[in-house]
């Protein structure tokens, strides 16, 4: 009888693991599904005009990744609008798109346009909103010689620094340092179906155990899902509409992420500068205490 019990009680962990590593990967392949609206696509719907800015003046203009300023259609919060600096990982849709694109992954010089922006930002007073949506920053050897390190060190230097509200919006998936360099804001803002983490599923079962055919094991020890990231405290709200159900056009994603970005910016907005960048230092310093206790 006892044996039978021991089988039994055997089973059913196996059983709740597999659920969970479904969930996990499920989040993980619609964070990527290439119909959920991408940056230029919430630019063209949540703003009434914008302008974009090319090049990092030192070396090219990449495409991977879009800044600018802009104005963010009227709301109940902002009833005459709001203007803004933007800058957002944007991928492509057919073949020569995303390689124009290249996939999302941004070279040194997107990061370097990136803080070209957040320097508008600062300069004339405006909220930043960043939109992050990468696999994670490109690993050529191209991108390594001109600086890839440095120019993530600095993007999350100069993010963490400014002086303006800034706001973060995971709208797909977050991959890495490519990822972060655009998130280190007062406010992180994820749809329930996208992803947020310190590495991809596939490279973190290539690390830990020489075999991608362990993604789904990764997927969920990274806790890389919007309802993980709540409980760890590492995002501030979890957006509920998200594909697939919002349907493949995404215009409920686009009007809910309206509503919802423009209530968070008035927040943060009515916050003294001097309480606002306090609270985004001790938000940022004990991040690893927080995670830490989040996985006891």
């Amino acid at each position: 009888m006892k044996m039978e019990e021991t089988r039994e009680n055997n089973k059913k962990p196996q059983a709740n693991e597999d659920l969970s590593q479904s969930a996990a990967w499920l989040s993980v392949e619609l964070s990527r599904h290439p119909a959920r609206p991408y940056t230029q696509d919430y630019l063209d719907s949540m703003f009434s005009s914008w302008t974009e800015i090319k090049g990092d003046r030192l070396f090219r203009e990449d495409k991977s990744l879009i800044a600018g300023f802009g104005t963010l259609r009227p709301s109940k919060a902002f009833p005459e609008g709001k203007s803004v600096v933007f800058v957002g990982h944007q991928k492509g849709r057919k073949t020569k798109e995303k390689i124009e694109r290249n996939f999302g992954m941004p070279h040194p010089e997107g990061y370097r346009k990136a803080q070209r922006a957040f320097e508008f930002a600062e300069r004339f007073g405006l909220p930043l909103i960043t939109f992050v949506d990468t696999p994670g920053a490109y690993p050529g050897i191209g991108a390594e010689e001109r600086g890839q390190s440095e120019a993530i060190a600095s993007s999350i230097y100069n993010l963490l620094a400014i002086d303006v509200p800034t706001l973060t919006v995971v709208i797909g998936e977050g991959g890495s340092g490519g990822a972060l360099a655009l998130a280190c804001t007062d406010v992180v803002i994820m749809f329930k179906n996208s992803t947020y983490s310190v590495i991809s599923p596939e490279s973190c079962a290539a690390i830990l155990w020489a075999s991608a055919s362990k993604s789904k094991e990764a997927a969920i020890a990274l806790k890389s899902a919007a309802p993980h990231l709540i409980e760890l405290k590492l995002c501030d709200e979890m957006i509920e509409v998200d594909f697939p159900n919002a349907g493949e056009n995404g215009e409920q994603m686009i009007e809910t992420l309206h509503t919802v970005l423009s209530e968070q910016l008035k927040r943060i907005s009515k916050t003294k500068d001097t309480l606002r960048m306090k609270k985004r230092y001790d938000r940022y310093r004990h991040f690893d205490a927080k995670f830490m206790k989040g996985l006891k």
